[in-house]
């Protein structure tokens, strides 16, 4: 397993060297994959970020124009550290897919922490928008797995 402060430092690296490149008047966003870190840095005020096993960064550019307010939504984080599964076995189906509509309560994943399988329930009800953990990825206590709309 990689060390934590050595990711942090290489997705800190690559996003100033992101930001630099982005000066230039002819690219407004660039997205970047080096090893397990990933990288997306935008002009416009787009949400940006940084994502690999532990390492959340996030900056932003200065927007031209003023952006119009981005409507938070709620998350259902991860209630501990351990690797996200989306599905109870690889040959079934996940839990929840985008556009799913979940209920508080309900099995969202599993997370593996000490050899044991622990299930994940929502903590929102609502449609699913966007699923931010991968299958077999770790992820960390208040991460967000998750994010809902409510309906």
């Amino acid at each position: 397993m990689p060390d934590p402060r050595k990711v942090r430092a290489d997705a800190n690296a690559l996003v100033a060297e992101l930001l630099e490149r982005l000066a230039s008047d002819e690219v407004s966003e660039l997205e970047v994959k080096r090893g397990g870190v990933r990288v997306r840095v935008s002009k416009d005020g787009a949400r940006v970020a940084a994502g690999a096993p532990g390492v959340s960064a996030a900056t932003h550019a200065t927007p031209a124009v003023p952006a119009a307010p981005v409507k938070e939504l709620p998350t259902v984080n991860a209630p501990l550290t351990g690797i996200f599964y989306r599905a109870s076995s690889p040959q079934t189906e996940a839990f929840v897919q985008v556009g799913s509509n979940v209920e508080t309560g309900a099995v969202i994943g599993l997370i593996e922490a000490m050899k044991l399988f622990n299930e994940i329930h929502s903590t929102a009800s609502g449609r699913v928008r966007r699923i931010f953990a991968e299958n077999g990825q770790l992820v960390r206590a208040h991460q967000p797995l998750l994010e809902v709309e409510p309906i």
